[in-house]
């Protein structure tokens, strides 16, 4: 067990776009742009800075052109968007970003409720949509949800999560995403997903989306390592959910998966303390607290820390 791991992987933070779009507040833009500096420092090596859609849907976003021109080019950091669209991709294209992602959903339900088109219609706009993505000299990753499970219609085939990838791997996709939107998703059911999925795709054309609903995503992020899998989403502090995936909790938390990648000897690359203390400030800034255990467990740890100084000062 735990005999072929790999010596590092690439950790991709989301927190700034699927983090904060479900805040039920607009988050300043000042706030965002803070955020991701402070994300930078702590040495996240890609970060999700924003999603390039129309504001109606997605309010918390709506500085996306913004956000996007001041962080297009990062040294030592590649910075990425999500896409619903041509217009999308305008506007990603104007702030400078050399990544992008579209997302569709493996169940018919989902992906009605999410981008309100039937599966074959996402296919059929993204069949023009991702060669104009690459003529624009653009990498781009199609991100498939619900994976492991719809909010609507349960247990999804995993053999229709294989053809939708072999399908947007043939419009020209450079990346494949899995999400587990819902984290209903099992380390034995990741397995076995993937089983499918690495011989169709290639498992360095994978990144692995993973929520933490049933407290399980570090487990799957795992199950996932061992079969060769190295590129994982993740948020600090476990920002996110999804809105149209009623019960889902945030993201698998970018500290929890960290920690136990370092204490398995696999690389990063990331400052833990830093980032902790980065998910810290970004929970102080939102006034509500984030579901990490990770992050829980070291605030008390300073607590108790302060506490004893103080004793000791008296």
């Amino acid at each position: 067990m735990f005999e072929n791991l790999p010596e590092k992987v690439t950790i991709r933070e989301v927190g700034p776009r699927d983090g904060l779009q479900n805040e039920s507040q607009f988050i300043a833009t000042p706030v965002k742009k803070e955020f991701i500096r402070r994300l930078v420092a702590a040495g996240l090596p890609h970060i999700e800075i924003t999603s390039f859609v129309n504001p109606k849907w997605i309010p918390g976003l709506a500085d996306c052109a913004e956000i996007g021109k001041e962080f297009a080019q990062v040294p030592g950091t590649v910075t990425s968007a999500l896409v619903p669209n041509a217009k999308g991709l305008e506007g990603a294209k104007a702030a400078g970003l050399k990544e992008v992602s579209v997302f569709m959903s493996a169940s018919e339900s989902h992906n009605k409720a999410n981008i309100n088109k039937s599966i074959a219609e996402t296919l059929r706009i993204f069949e023009e949509l991702i060669p104009q993505i690459r003529q624009a000299g653009l990498a781009v990753e199609g991100m498939v949800s619900v994976v492991c499970g719809c909010p609507y219609e349960g247990a999804v085939e995993p053999r229709k999560v294989v053809e939708i990838a072999k399908t947007l791997l043939r419009y020209g996709a450079t990346a494949i995403g899995l999400g587990d939107t819902v984290g209903v998703g099992t380390p034995l059911q990741v397995k076995r997903l993937l089983d499918m999925v690495i011989p169709e795709v290639g498992k360095d054309r994978i990144r692995l989306h993973l929520h933490d609903t049933q407290g399980t995503a570090v487990a799957n992020a795992v199950a996932a390592l061992e079969l060769g899998v190295t590129h994982f989403d993740s948020s600090v502090g476990g920002l996110g959910g999804c809105p149209y995936a009623p019960g889902a909790s945030g993201n698998v938390p970018t500290e929890n998966l960290v920690y136990t990648l370092h204490g398995m000897g696999v690389k990063t690359g990331i400052d833990l303390h830093a980032l902790l203390e980065t998910g810290a400030w970004i929970q102080d800034q939102l006034g509500h607290p984030l579901p990490s255990n990770g992050l829980k467990a070291y605030l008390g740890r300073k607590v108790r820390a302060e506490q004893k100084a103080t004793a000791a000062a008296s």
